[in-house]
């Protein structure tokens, strides 16, 4: 192998890897400045997770986020050619051992700030509009489906982190109380330049799942009567003018 190729792959595997052993093949004049583009590889990833989870960051504070960031890094080094999607992985790692958050509900502020990020940077659709769900026959109806937008996104929870998270993501100074423990759902979608989220209760959760699962209008209306709805029809409808009137369907299509 060409002895420079040899070397830039060890130097690039000591940087993002920070492992000792590649740093010690290294000729002594390159050691000495392997350490400081180690540091600054690693500065630049804590940033860039800092920025994709940016409510996290500051409910932990630096130093705890730090300190999360560079276990992350080293157990998850970076594979995208960009690093906006770097940290994907995060909400799982954090997960896997109670330890690496101080109080579970932070997992829960990660996934919102991930979920919001990624709203804000998905594909641009036109919204379905009433107009067009006028216009179909009522013999219709039974068998339709519904696309939603590409910045549309469902996360379940286990706190109810919504005023935090809402507190935080507006002043990274204001104070707050620990959240209570409450499963629920929340939608996060971009309706023009804005993004926005709100809480789901648990019909219109079912709901809306079994149309990101490709279910046909019956066969939602079907999932509300068993799950406790006394007029599902007529519920599923009203919950179909509401995601029209908010921007997350995207289009409907027939069975």
């Amino acid at each position: 192998m060409n002895t420079l190729l040899a070397l830039q792959q060890r130097f690039q595997k000591a940087v993002i890897s920070g492992d000792q052993q590649y740093a010690n093949a290294m000729p002594g004049d390159v050691r000495g400045r392997l350490e400081i583009y180690a540091n600054a590889y690693r500065g630049r990833l804590i940033d860039v997770l800092a920025d994709n989870y940016p409510v996290l960051y500051r409910a932990m504070g630096d130093a705890a986020f730090r300190e999360l960031a560079n276990t992350y890094i080293s157990a998850q080094p970076s594979t995208f050619r960009s690093v906006r999607w770097y940290g994907d992985g995060l909400v799982d790692f954090i997960t896997e051992e109670d330890d690496r958050i101080p109080h579970p509900a932070l997992a829960d502020i990660a996934r919102m700030d991930w979920a919001t990020r990624a709203a804000f940077d998905a594909a641009d659709a036109n919204p379905l509009t009433h107009a067009e769900l006028a216009g179909i026959a009522p013999e219709k109806w039974s068998d339709l489906r519904f696309s939603l937008v590409p910045s549309f996104d469902l996360i379940d929870i286990d706190w109810a982190i919504e005023a935090l998270w809402h507190a935080l993501n507006n002043d990274e100074n204001a104070e707050t109380e620990a959240p209570e423990a409450h499963r629920h759902s929340l939608i996060i979608w971009r309706y023009g330049l804005e993004t926005r989220w709100r809480a789901l209760q648990p019909l219109e959760a079912l709901a809306l799942k079994a149309v990101q699962s490709g279910a046909s209008f019956a066969q939602c209306c079907v999932t509300l009567m068993e799950n406790g709805s006394t007029d599902p029809a007529a519920e599923a409808a009203q919950f179909l003018q509401l995601w029209i009137t908010e921007g997350v369907l995207a289009s409907v299509l027939s069975g």
